[in-house]
């Protein structure tokens, strides 16, 4: 079976994307996982640091375990969004495939040596491990917001994202190019649609030479999307749309059944909602790759 390193290079190759979806219970991640296998392409687990608080940062290291050995697939772990070196160290230690070490919020340098000591600290510890590092505001938080937040809308330029990647040595980059953390209120019910700097993209890939991320995937024009993966883009996470899809399957089993109490009755009816949606994007991020089958 594949390592990470080896799915990313596939995807670099094949002109797809690598699906990351967020979970915060077993729901959200038995459903993404079960779309991954019917198309029989890799998938990235990402938990950020409140959702791992929650769930446990072993535990999901276990779970996710369990699934990558018990049915032999490439079912990976991310630990999204991860702001101190402490809770990196934490996540290297437990298992996880990814880290994401997030100093977006800091100027510039100390961005880069931050990260840089995070990449250094983190291969110490598993040298095969996959270092992300993040430029450009695109927001904090996968919510619903009335608008969009201040700040978000200034794109990482190529020249800063040759010198960041040379700097720290991260194996891949997240850039802005007009994503955003969370949903717009008029994007929930699909009348708007986030849109990309598809040129940008591409000039970013073409300075720094290494995988590239799209944070914020949720509510994207599915025309951009396809876009931004042929330019260059190898990750696109999915967060929001998750928690919108577990909350209506699960308000609609409340509907139906008022009086049911049995938590395993009234929880298929989120994971429906969730596999859903993971397995239309899982089919538009694998366009090529399913085509060819």
């Amino acid at each position: 079976m594949a390592d990470l390193r080896s799915a990313l290079d596939g995807a670099s190759r094949d002109r797809v994307a690598i699906g990351h979806f967020n979970v915060s219970d077993i729901v959200a991640l038995r459903a993404s996982f079960a779309a991954a296998r019917e198309l029989a392409v890799p998938v990235l687990i990402g938990v950020s640091e409140g959702e791992r608080d929650f769930i446990g940062v072993d535990q999901i290291a276990a779970l996710v375990k369990s699934l990558r050995e018990e049915y032999d697939y490439p079912v990976f772990l991310n630990a999204d969004h991860t702001h101190t070196l402490e809770r990196a160290i934490e996540a290297a230690k437990a298992g996880f495939d990814e880290v994401i070490f997030d100093g977006s919020s800091l100027d510039f340098e100390t961005n880069v040596k931050q990260t840089k000591q995070a990449v250094q600290e983190l291969k110490s510890i598993n040298q095969d491990i996959i270092v992300e590092g993040e430029i450009g505001y695109i927001g904090t938080s996968s919510v619903i917001h009335d608008d969009v937040p201040a700040g978000v809308g200034v794109l990482t330029t190529p020249e800063e994202a040759k010198q960041f990647v040379d700097a720290t040595k991260i194996d891949v980059l997240a850039p802005a190019v007009g994503n955003m953390h969370g949903l717009l209120r008029s994007m929930v019910s699909g009348e708007a649609h986030k849109h990309l700097n598809i040129p940008r993209i591409r000039e970013i890939k073409e300075a720094s030479r290494v995988f590239l991320t799209l944070h914020g995937g949720s509510g994207t024009d599915d025309a951009d999307l396809a876009a931004a993966i042929e330019a260059g883009m190898d990750i696109i996470h999915i967060n929001t749309e998750l928690r919108v899809a577990w909350r209506r399957g699960l308000e609609s089993a409340l509907r139906e059944h008022p009086d049911e109490v049995t938590t395993y009755k009234l929880l298929p009816a989120a994971y429906d909602k969730v596999h859903e949606v993971a397995l239309e994007r899982l089919k538009l991020f694998n366009q090529a790759s399913t085509a060819s089958r």
